[in-house]
């Protein structure tokens, strides 16, 4: 027996998708309304504003980037062997069909204002990231940590925008060894 699912998870489940796939501005209400198969007043029950579903995207994407992070990386023995398991599985997600880039770097492209509640959660969402490559680095044993975690940084969201761009066949083939080599060179 099929469990129903309740409107505001329909609301959300077809947001999430239909916003990582195609973007925010061209998703409408209208279209979340018909796809989700939820009335708009419903939708706006649960979600004042598109902004207000936007954002409730990206909180729910934060917390499943570091619970995939903390996944990844759970066995890696070292700062340094965590950082490029990291790096071996983002290489294999931005080169499968099922990535669209970052959804907040995403938001950030669409909504450039800086006061725009969107683009501030993917600020705090990327400054945290960078935040951990630094802790990982130091940890590593680093010689310029900040530095080591700005390449890193850099080259995550590289491979995140070659994905958006190019699709499943873009530049990110060498990711890993690029992420390895930024790292080795920095702790000799």
């Amino acid at each position: 027996m099929k469990k129903d699912i309740a409107p505001k998870d329909k609301v959300f489940q077809t947001a999430a998708r239909m916003f990582y796939q195609h973007g925010y501005r061209a998703i409408g209400v209208d279209t979340l309304a018909a796809k989700s198969g939820i009335g708009k007043m419903t939708l706006y029950r649960h979600y004042p504003t598109k902004d207000d579903l936007i954002v409730a995207y990206l909180k729910d994407s934060n917390d499943l980037f570091w619970s995939n992070f903390e996944q990844i990386t759970k066995d890696a023995p070292t700062a340094r062997e965590k950082i490029l398991s990291f790096f071996e599985s983002l290489q294999d997600y931005v080169q499968s069909p099922s990535c669209y880039g970052c959804p907040f770097l995403n938001v950030a492209t669409e909504y450039p204002e800086t006061d725009y509640l969107g683009h501030q959660v993917a600020i705090e969402h990327k400054q945290s990231v960078r935040a951990r490559f630094r802790q990982l680095a130091k940890e590593a044993g680093a010689k310029k940590p900040d530095v080591l975690a700005d390449q890193l940084f850099l080259l995550m969201d590289g491979a995140y925008m070659a994905s958006r761009m190019f699709g499943a066949k873009n530049p990110a083939a060498h990711l890993a060894e690029a992420a390895q080599i930024l790292v080795d060179s920095s702790l000799r």
